[in-house]
């Protein structure tokens, strides 16, 4: 009697997280089969080439299947995991497990050196319980008769083994190297492949130290099985040579969109840029005293919350530069509303989240609404939704101890400010050379919808709000 048909099996899919996205890679299972998961909890982990989104599951059920390993680029809408939502156990283990207790109590015991002799070998997630057949295709790979009396247990295995090795089903039955998230992150940012990696761990589990072994010196090619129609000894030396002077990073996900969209932005829109030099002492002091401030009392006050409120005073004046251009129709698409961007650098690349409605914050509400966008950003938890729908940027490159430089617009906005670094220099200030903070400002924008003479009322705005910041109570 079957306790658990196909029509109590719900496949989950991946989802299109963002507008528009293909893919997402698997970056880490929360889940195994056999687990047991409720309506909402989250099951995995996924990157897309906006960000990093955890996915709940949309029903309660049993985990039976995951049908891909962690590190895996899964096209959106195919089946990611398959869920019991009858609440039976997996259909593999089950099937087996009742017919070996009535017909044959032996049996149990003979299958247990596939577990490797543990009581319960940790599942390689993404592969699913340890069975005799492959778990992603079944219909492939079921010319060996495991279950067959006439061959003894061993001798099945090795087939099996030897079937698996011939036909190249090896990446679904292989075993997978154990390795925590951190160290498979690490290994793919330093082009490492983990199963050439020998783990020196407790249960065979792969270290960091391990991988930064595995860079300085690289594994020795593989022995050849079956005689290959080209020889492959030979890129042997070049990949060792590599390997100990160049280091080569996978792009994808984050990394992958920002190349794409920086090299269709710079080479679709036109780009001007302009600059300013201006002295910020007078914001510098405001910035002291807004942090002794009770109103501002628990949040970030910094030159950057200023300059973001100067850019927004700017574009309340000048509210044409705050568009897009809308190729399709030939229409130029002036916003309303003001989606403040905010470049800001990640372990997985550059991303632009954005302040929905900027212009309708105060002064501390945008100071909040800062600090949680730079927080959540460099914990890697930035929504998709957080990246879109921009309308105007500010990079800080000025952090990074960067006098000024010529940004590029991020794709569908209209202009991007770069913030230099504040530097002490000597500067004529009520008709004396006085020492003063001074920084550099840089303004790019899109030639089609805004011409030099607004995107440099626009920049001059900025210096002046900058220089006087009381100009803030009076143009606001």
């Amino acid at each position: 009697m079957t306790t658990m048909t196909e029509a109590s099996v719900r496949e989950f899919k991946m989802p299109d997280v963002g507008e528009g996205l293909t893919e997402a890679e698997i970056l880490k299972w929360y889940v195994q089969p056999g687990d047991t998961v409720a309506d909402g909890q989250v099951v995995c982990e996924v990157e897309t080439a906006k960000a990093a989104v955890e996915l709940p599951i949309p029903y309660d059920g049993v985990v039976r299947e995951l049908h891909f390993a962690e590190g895996t680029t899964v096209d959106v809408g195919t089946p990611i995991i398959a869920v019991d939502v009858a609440g039976g156990a997996p259909a593999k283990a089950p099937a087996e497990s009742p017919a070996a207790q009535k017909e044959a109590p032996g049996k149990a015991g003979e299958q247990e050196p596939k577990s490797a002799g543990s009581g319960r070998q940790p599942v390689l997630v993404g592969y699913g319980v340890a069975t005799s057949s492959t778990k992603r295709r079944p219909r492939k790979g079921p010319e060996i008769p495991v279950q067959g009396p006439e061959i003894p247990v061993q001798e099945a295995s090795k087939a099996l083994q030897t079937e698996l090795n011939g036909h190249g089903s090896a990446p679904a039955a292989k075993p997978r190297p154990l390795a925590k998230p951190p160290v498979r992150k690490l290994a793919k940012d330093l082009g490492v492949d983990l199963e050439t990696v020998t783990p020196s761990g407790p249960d065979g589990i792969i270290t960091r130290e391990d991988v930064h072994a595995a860079v300085a010196t690289p594994p020795a090619p593989e022995p050849v099985t079956q005689a290959p129609p080209v020889a492959a000894p030979a890129p042997a030396p070049a990949a060792s040579y590599d390997a100990a002077r160049e280091t080569r990073i996978p792009v994808r996900g984050v990394r992958k969109a920002t190349a794409a969209a920086m090299v269709g932005s710079a080479f679709t829109a036109p780009h001007v840029t302009e600059f300013v030099t201006v002295d910020v002492t007078r914001t510098m002091k405001l910035v002291e005293d807004l942090k002794q401030d009770k109103e501002f009392t628990g949040l970030r006050v910094n030159p950057l919350l200023l300059t973001a409120k100067a850019l927004l005073v700017a574009i309340k004046r000048n509210p044409d530069i705050n568009a897009s251009w809308d190729e399709a129709n030939q229409e130029i698409v002036v916003k309303h509303y003001v989606n403040l961007g905010i470049a800001a650098a990640t372990p997985r690349g550059l991303i632009v989240p954005n302040i929905k409605d900027a212009q309708t914050k105060t002064l501390p509400q945008l100071a909040q609404a800062l600090g949680e966008l730079v927080s959540t950003a460099r914990e890697g938890k930035t929504s998709p939704a957080a990246m879109q729908g921009g309308t105007v940027t500010i990079t800080n490159v000025g952090v990074f101890g960067v006098d000024t430089g010529t940004p590029i617009l991020p794709p569908g906005e209209s202009a991007i400010l770069a913030v230099g670094a504040i530097k002490l220099q000597p500067w004529v200030h009520k008709g004396k050379v006085k020492p003063r903070q001074v920084t550099t400002l840089a303004l790019s924008f899109d030639h089609r919808l805004v011409d030099g003479e607004l995107g440099s009322k626009v920049l001059a705005d900025v210096a002046a709000i900058l220089e006087q910041p009381k100009k803030l109570i009076t143009w606001a």
